[in-house]
């Protein structure tokens, strides 16, 4: 198995607890791991990836490194329920951890019954939807 990709930096490490700090509102543990990928699509060799996970409102989040400013991500709630933010890999770390966090937001509405556009005068008049969790 290849490994040519270093690990996260404590700069790297810092930039993600503090994204998190500011969508959280409190630090949040973040652990390091390793993730097993395939970075080359005409290649089957996997490539052992440095990884950040966390664990927050139910979700878990990965964020793997996969080259020198290379990111990729997804979050999950079990094996069978897992999602990804539309983009292969990412650039800027920032830019990943922040859309993971609004995907797995939007999800977590959408799951709700929550949808972009829908004031709280709407959502009263809907007597199905039960309460609803802001």
């Amino acid at each position: 198995m290849n490994s040519p990709v270093s690990d996260f930096t404590e700069a790297e490490q810092k930039l993600v607890a503090n994204v998190l700090l500011q969508r959280y509102g409190r630090l949040v543990a973040l652990q390091l791991a390793d993730c097993e990928l395939q970075l080359d699509p005409a290649n089957d060799e996997l490539t052992l990836c440095p990884t950040l996970y966390w664990s927050e409102q139910g979700a878990q989040f990965v964020v793997c490194k996969t080259g020198d400013s290379l990111y990729r991500c997804q979050f999950f709630y079990s094996e069978a329920e897992q999602f990804g933010t539309g983009r292969d890999e990412f650039r800027d770390l920032d830019e990943c951890v922040m859309m993971l966090l609004q995907v797995q937001s939007d999800h977590a509405r959408q799951q709700a019954g929550l949808f972009s556009g829908a004031t709280a005068e709407n959502l009263a008049e809907d007597e199905y939807h039960g309460p609803t969790i802001i």
